[in-house]
């Protein structure tokens, strides 16, 4: 049975993240031959339907108040609202992302319906969404179906692929106005100031190079930055090499950090403690540098090499230098 499947749009300055496509593959999916409208915020949002429409919007829901170009709960819970309400989807989509983890449950639980977060997988059977998701950090899985009422889903990033984008397809843009209360608004972003990364950003990233406390000092991290560099990746850090303060605090991977699922993880003196196995462990391969053949972390490793850091890392950055060099 067809259904109709609205996609909230993840937006960072001003342009679309890969988790947006992502949610409109799986919504293409859980609609079964029905229609999946995809609604994006801000200024800039109809400057945004093309490549929502080239990668499966059947409509898009414009909100272009310039209050909504920075997130912020109020504003973005008030127009999500409304969209929901101008739609009247049957099954609703978003990305597990900052974003979705603060707005999904405030709305899931205004408007009475359940929500399943954080989901890898979504299929059809026998006319049902049935959703895959981890429990227990990660050690288990469980599927998941809705049995009644609105669907209501956050997809994590990096593990359902966006589909092949159709650069014929015109979009069919709905602009909606949206009337925000002033006086619900608690709060107002007036500046944004932030630490520049000058990489890719590390939950979306297909190549993640991560490091533990076997960095030793600030400083070590710099191998992996190049390393990262080479493979067009981000670094990554686990809970006790922010702790040392070895890096920032955005870096950290782990239960109670970021969960990655990259194609590549690469973790370098890390021991392996189950916090930071939680935020990696479904990584497509694994590789473990550790000098220690004991560490669990070679336990989920795909592949192992035990050995000094300092030594292995910077022969892996000119190995994969050289063969990228001879590929171009």
């Amino acid at each position: 049975m067809s259904k109709h499947v609205l996609v909230l749009s993840d937006v960072r300055e001003g342009k679309l993240r890969n988790v947006s496509f992502e949610s409109i593959a799986a919504a293409k999916l859980a609609a079964d031959g029905g229609q999946v409208t995809a609604a994006v915020f801000g200024s800039y949002a109809k400057d945004l339907a093309q490549p929502l429409s080239q990668y499966g919007a059947d409509r898009v829901i414009a909100v272009t108040s310039s209050e909504l170009d920075q997130y912020t709960t109020d504003v973005y819970f008030q127009a999500f609202k409304k969209v929901i309400e101008h739609v009247n989807p049957d099954v609703i989509f978003t990305g597990h992302t900052s974003v979705g983890k603060d707005l999904c449950p405030r709305i899931a639980a205004h408007l009475g319906y359940g929500l399943i977060s954080d989901c890898i997988h979504v299929e059809v059977k026998d006319g049902k969404i049935v959703f895959t998701r981890p429990i227990y950090a990660g050690k288990a899985f469980v599927k998941k179906v809705v049995k009644d009422g609105v669907i209501f889903a956050t997809i994590r990033p990096n593990n359902i692929p966006r589909n092949e984008p159709d650069m014929s397809r015109t979009p069919n843009v709905e602009e909606l106005k949206v009337d925000l209360e002033p006086d619900s608004l608690r709060t107002l972003v007036k500046n944004i100031v932030k630490k520049s990364s000058g990489g890719v950003d590390l939950s979306e990233a297909s190549v993640v190079v991560s490091g533990g406390r076997g960095m030793k000092s600030e400083d070590g991290f710099k191998i992996l930055y190049e390393l990262a560099g080479v493979l067009g990746g981000a670094v990554g850090a686990s809970r006790g090499a922010c702790d040392s303060g070895y890096c920032d605090y955005a870096l950290q991977i782990g239960q109670t950090g970021k969960v990655v699922t990259p194609d590549l993880y690469i973790a370098c003196g890390i021991s392996g403690a189950i916090q930071h196995l939680a935020g990696m462990s479904n990584s497509k391969v694994i590789v473990a540098i550790n000098k220690d053949p004991e560490a669990p972390i070679f336990q989920v490793a795909d592949y192992g090499i035990v050995g000094d850091l300092f030594e292995v890392v910077p022969l892996l950055t000119e190995e994969f230098r050289q063969l990228l060099n001879d590929q171009s």
